[in-house]
């Protein structure tokens, strides 16, 4: 969900958009909007499971000091989604544990 038309500010920009994919399935976002920000309105809520126990996290202090929204985006652990602007074709999938790196299957 995003907010189009706010009450007070009135009605927001006429954004570009843009795909992505989030663990396989396409998603539209704005352009240039957080990658956080962009699964919200998507409706994804789960960013990461954590190490021991798999919880599922997802946003928390949306400024980049916590480590609740990382993600792996276009291979690269530990991207931190809230500070991280989406751009046209980036894949982005749901990190579990500390992350791996692709490509290093071997590990």
């Amino acid at each position: 969900m995003r907010v189009s038309n706010h009450p007070i500010l009135g009605p927001g920009e006429q954004e570009e958009s843009v795909a992505i994919i989030v663990d396989g399935r396409p998603v539209r976002a704005a352009a240039g909007e957080p990658i956080a920000a962009a699964l919200l309105a998507a409706g994804i809520r789960v960013f990461r499971l954590t190490t021991r126990r798999g919880e599922p996290r997802g946003l928390f202090c949306g400024i980049g000091r916590c480590t609740d929204c990382v993600m792996t985006v276009d291979g690269e652990p530990n991207v931190r989604t809230c500070v991280t602007p989406v751009r046209d074709g980036m894949v982005i999938e749901t990190q579990r544990g500390e992350g791996r790196w692709q490509g290093n299957e071997a590990d």
